[in-house]
């Protein structure tokens, strides 16, 4: 949008508030809707979001080694956390070639929320329960949450979790300026005592997750092991979207014990860290709170947040938080929590027994388990936590040792047109070179 139009020209909007910064997706407009069986006018009238979230759990497939011959027709989930109908209010709001008769049933179900969940399991004909979740900042966690409660039931074989956000509207952006939340530096300084607000941003993430028995038997590649999650709410605190530490601690604590792990096992938590004022110390205080216990003063429990590499992706947040946390355990390292110089006054680390991890290092003690937990809430009230840890078994794939040398090597590549494979032949030739 027209950031003079929408910054300078408010009176309302002091100086400071002035946010002109937010993490952005290249090419969000792009899209290969005949790869999903979707027309050309169809997709122009499809949010972004519902675009991202299609390619983003094919990427899932792929990555998961699940071809999709093999899931269509069987009970898999899905669960996307979505909130924003940035799309939806320029197209009804603009008089342009789209708001036509015969375009107007598109609009209907490419910009209602629950869609962005449902085309996933229409375009891939799953099964499985497919919903959307909105619970503002925590929405993909607690979608993740759902996604391993249908799994323990057996109502659901496999699961897609995960959450995406748009932004493409200025009226949302407006409001966070206004009631200074946003970071006029245009940094996420999670846990610093500079830290004056949060960047926004966009983004999608998905992962497919399938009962840990049922993986060993069939041989998939494993990234990591869901222990246990656990969702609440603040209920009545010091306003509705001020954040409640008993309802946190209760929700970490929860998560804990659902993983039947000691708290004390945690070696990282990627923090929900926002960089605000009121919301990092509440959350350090709760953290250290259940992570603490039983820990020696030597062993700290190592922090960081996603947010200070890619911004605030609300909705997507949580999802894109589980996915560093799984990419630490799969590298046994924790990366640095970046625009960290100084540890918030008001927060007492060494004695919640917290570290903020400020170089690349490995996991603390990493001749044990390793053991990881993700933290997310929502400005409503809604508390998300997830507790992970390293996939000790071996995967049943071949390792090289197995494999016997040869001169040369078959690559198969596949796709759906010649257009595409001619573009994936010259990928795949830079990518290799």
């Amino acid at each position: 949008w027209d950031l003079q139009l929408h910054h300078d020209a408010d009176p309302c909007l002091p100086l400071h508030q002035h946010v002109r910064r937010a993490g952005l997706v290249d090419g969000i407009d792009q899209f290969d809707p005949a790869f999903f069986g979707i027309s050309g006018r169809e997709a122009q009238c499809m949010d972004p979001q519902q675009r991202l979230l299609l390619e983003v759990c094919w990427r899932a497939m792929e990555a998961g080694a699940q071809p999709l011959d093999h899931l269509r027709g069987r009970s898999v989930g899905v669960f996307m956390g979505i909130s924003s109908a940035d799309y939806s209010a320029l197209l009804w709001a603009s008089e342009n070639q789209y708001l036509t008769p015969d375009n107007e049933p598109f609009i209907l179900t490419g910009n209602t929320g629950c869609i962005a969940a449902n085309r996933i399991s229409y375009a891939f004909d799953l099964k499985g329960p497919s919903f959307t979740v909105d619970t503002a900042c925590s929405s993909s966690l607690v979608a993740l949450h759902l996604a391993c409660e249908s799994l323990r039931r057996g109502e659901s074989e496999l699961a897609f979790a995960g959450g995406v956000q748009a932004l493409i509207h200025p009226g949302i952006q407006m409001s966070f300026c206004k009631a200074g939340l946003l970071s006029s530096k245009g940094r996420c300084r999670s846990f610093d005592a500079a830290a004056d607000g949060y960047v926004r941003s966009e983004g999608a993430g998905a992962v497919l997750l399938k009962p840990l028995g049922a993986a060993l038997r069939d041989g998939d590649p494993i990234e990591a092991v869901i222990r246990g999650t656990a969702v609440n709410s603040d209920g009545r605190s010091q306003g509705l979207a001020a954040p409640n530490q008993k309802a946190q601690i209760r929700c970490v604590t929860d998560a804990y014990l659902s993983a039947g792990l000691s708290p004390a096992a945690a070696q990282y938590v990627e923090a929900h860290g926002t960089g605000t004022r009121q919301g990092d110390p509440i959350e350090l205080r709760a953290l250290g709170s259940v992570l603490g216990k039983g820990r020696s003063t030597t062993d700290p429990c190592l922090v960081g947040s996603v947010k200070t590499n890619l911004g605030h992706s609300e909705t997507a947040a949580g999802i894109t938080g589980f996915i560093k946390a799984v990419l630490c355990l799969r590298q046994r390292m924790v990366p640095a929590s970046l625009h960290y110089s100084q540890p918030n006054p008001n927060v007492d680390l060494h004695a919640l027994g917290l570290k903020v991890a400020t170089t690349l290092q490995p996991f603390p003690r990493p001749d044990q388990e390793l053991v990881a937990s993700v933290s997310s809430f929502g400005f409503g009230g809604t508390n998300a936590h997830a507790v992970l840890s390293s996939a000790a078994v071996a995967s049943s794939q071949p390792t090289s040792a197995s494999i016997p040398p040869a001169s040369l090597h078959l690559l198969w590549l596949s796709a759906r047109s010649e257009d595409a494979l001619d573009m994936l032949r010259a990928q795949t030739a830079d990518w290799l070179e």
